[in-house]
């Protein structure tokens, strides 16, 4: 895996939807249900958005590498989020956090696999196969 790219595309798929939380947070208090279904779709945008890049500028990427990159973005925004929801000004404890925000971002390894799973299909070349 190509890391330096990685961890920026991994940044970014943290920042980008911590941004759109905070701007939109007040209707997390007036309408929850709906704060999480934006998120969940700015999280599924976002993620495809830079696993797609990475797949552009890498056409012989492994299968694996691609899951590993889906894995790197879940294990960024869970760090990242720590300082702010686990030691921060939240202080929430890691069981709720896993359950009201952590669990949420395993949707970038389920959209490495499903792209993998599109690569092989379309028939284009994973390197080492």
């Amino acid at each position: 895996m190509r890391f330096k790219i990685g961890f920026l595309y991994g940044f970014l798929v943290w920042l980008i939807p911590f941004v759109i939380s905070f701007l939109i947070y007040p209707l997390k208090i007036q309408n929850n249900p709906l704060f999480e279904t934006i998120m969940s779709i700015v999280l599924v945008i976002t993620g495809s958005i830079f696993l797609l890049l990475y797949i552009k500028d890498n056409l012989d990427i492994k299968k694996l590498e691609l899951f590993e990159l889906g894995f790197l973005f879940f294990i960024i925004s869970i760090i990242l989020d720590s300082f702010l929801f686990l030691g921060g000004p939240m202080k929430m404890s890691f069981y709720n956090y896993m359950l009201d925000i952590g669990l949420t971002y395993l949707i970038y390894p389920i959209l490495a696999i499903f792209y993998t799973n599109l690569i092989k299909i379309k028939n284009l070349s994973f390197k080492n196969e």
